[in-house]
């Protein structure tokens, strides 16, 4: 891959990934990597291809990346090698750009100063600056994928963005409630997170050729791992140390961002039932509250929950894939638990 340190030696394992994520590479096949490379080459081609300012911000947003996780899916989800493949590393790549915009957009509705270690853009450069890059990558996203020349692929990112928009005014809304129910937290997840990973799963199969009836068989692996995603995240900003996250412990509880370890501690320990978050304003108080909610049990209940989408996602693999697209997908699934064990 080729990102912000410059180019990286033919073969090896992609510059953002772990030990699960380069067995999933190396599981899925021959092509995968090469694909990878390609994607990462094209968003930093979309990063750079609008004046310094923005180039600099968006770079520094794409760089930043992590794991990749949403554009693998893209290429796996495909079922083996596609040719010609360009129309298949635009979907992968404007998967990303979409992902990286919601990120932006957060880190200016959250006041947030990092992300993964780094200072956000909103730190570096201010609100307007962030919404201007989250914009861009919005729309070259969709700039991309235009290309492709299959509507149904623009319609599945279009009503993954619009979920995700969704999700977000519903966070706001519940914002500082502690009485929230599971239900609604779960509805969140999905529209937040679980439905950029349909989309990821839907634009692979779709471009593949596998048709509308191929994409939704992989939808539900989708659906099931963007939940356990979001849930075992939830779980590492309570129990997860900052040299690991790159953030304090509760910076959720911070924001006023109620998730399930809350809610099942809640249940367990009245005392929380009675927390006010419009209360927890220090860092300090916010870990205290963590150390609470892990006294009760709940972390272990909240992963639990999670390790059952995961399960449900392996049972829906579908059998007609390749067997090295479907032994990939298995350990997409296994890779999400690993990186919180």
């Amino acid at each position: 891959m080729t990102g912000a340190g410059g180019p990286r030696a033919a073969g090896a394992a992609p510059a953002t990934a772990d030990g699960p994520v380069t067995a999933i590479v190396h599981a899925g096949g021959p092509h995968v990597l090469p694909l990878l490379d390609a994607v990462e080459v094209l968003l930093t081609a979309v990063a750079g291809g609008h004046g310094p300012v923005l180039a600099e911000h968006a770079g520094s947003t794409i760089a930043a990346g992590g794991k990749r996780l949403r554009p693998l899916l893209v290429i796996l989800a495909a079922g083996g090698p596609v040719e010609p493949a360009d129309g298949l590393v635009r979907a992968a790549a404007a998967v990303e750009l979409v992902h990286s915009a919601t990120l932006v957009h957060d880190d200016v509705l959250d006041l947030a100063p990092l992300r993964r270690g780094r200072p956000t853009v909103f730190a570096a450069a201010g609100r307007d600056a962030a919404k201007q890059t989250g914009d861009l990558l919005f729309s070259r996203a969709f700039a991309l994928l235009a290309a492709n020349g299959d509507a149904e692929q623009v319609r599945a990112l279009s009503d993954a963005g619009s979920a995700l928009a969704r999700g977000e005014l519903l966070q706001r809304a519940d914002a500082f409630d502690a009485t929230i129910p599971l239900e609604r937290y779960l509805r969140r997840c999905e529209l937040k997170t679980a439905r950029l990973f349909e989309a990821a799963c839907m634009l692979g199969a779709l471009e593949a050729g596998g048709g509308t009836a191929g994409a939704e068989a992989l939808r539900e692996f989708g659906r099931r791992i963007g939940l356990a995603f979001q849930i075992l995240d939830d779980v590492l900003d309570v129990a997860g140390p900052a040299e690991r996250t790159g953030k304090h412990r509760g910076t959720d509880l911070l924001d006023g961002t109620v998730t399930l370890p809350f809610i099942l501690a809640r249940e367990r320990d009245p005392s929380l039932a009675a927390v006010d978050p419009r209360g927890i304003v220090t860092p300090e108080q916010a870990e205290a509250i963590c150390d609470r909610i892990a006294a009760t049990g709940a972390l272990d209940e909240a992963r639990g929950v999670a390790l059952e989408h995961v399960a449900a996602a392996q049972a829906v693999v579908p059998d007609g894939l390749p067997e090295r697209e479907r032994k990939a997908l298995l350990l997409v699934a296994d890779g999400v638990v690993a990186r919180y064990s």
